[in-house]
């Protein structure tokens, strides 16, 4: 089955494995750990284990929170990187420092046909991410992001 046309409509990523069952499960635990806890409160035998499942899973749910942001992060500065070198060979020059992370991740979405007028632009006007994304004429799709 071929993959829809991407646009703005429909850039976003969703994982179903991450964002639907791991975190899904990572809450119903918290959740029933913090019942537990509750419950255990003045149980002296059940409070300690009572107690370190629910630090074991916040915890747990701390890793899966940053694991996804380092990931997106790295994913950032490698996008940074992809766009003041597209930017350098289409014009001689470094995209304008005025520009921040999320505008030219915004960017990359742009043609080369338009890349270079839409980044001005974004620097004169300081458009959001969202305006420059919705600003894109003809659609450069990314399929290769975390």
């Amino acid at each position: 089955m071929a993959d829809k046309e991407q646009s703005y409509a429909n850039h976003g990523r969703i994982v179903p494995m991450y964002h639907y069952v791991t975190l899904g499960i990572l809450q119903l635990t918290f959740i029933g750990s913090c019942v537990n806890l509750y419950l255990s409160w003045g149980d002296h035998t059940r409070f300690y284990s009572a107690s370190l499942l629910v630090t074991l899973t916040f915890g747990t749910m701390l890793t899966a929170i940053f694991a996804r942001t380092f990931a997106l992060k790295a994913q950032d500065r490698a996008i940074r990187a992809e766009e003041q070198l597209r930017h350098y060979v289409m014009t001689g020059k470094l995209l304008d420092p005025r520009l921040d992370v999320r505008q030219i991740v915004g960017l990359r979405f742009a043609s080369n046909e338009e890349f270079v007028a839409l980044a001005q632009r974004a620097a004169d006007q300081s458009l959001s991410a969202k305006d420059i994304k919705q600003a894109v004429r003809n659609w450069r799709a990314d399929t290769y992001r975390v």
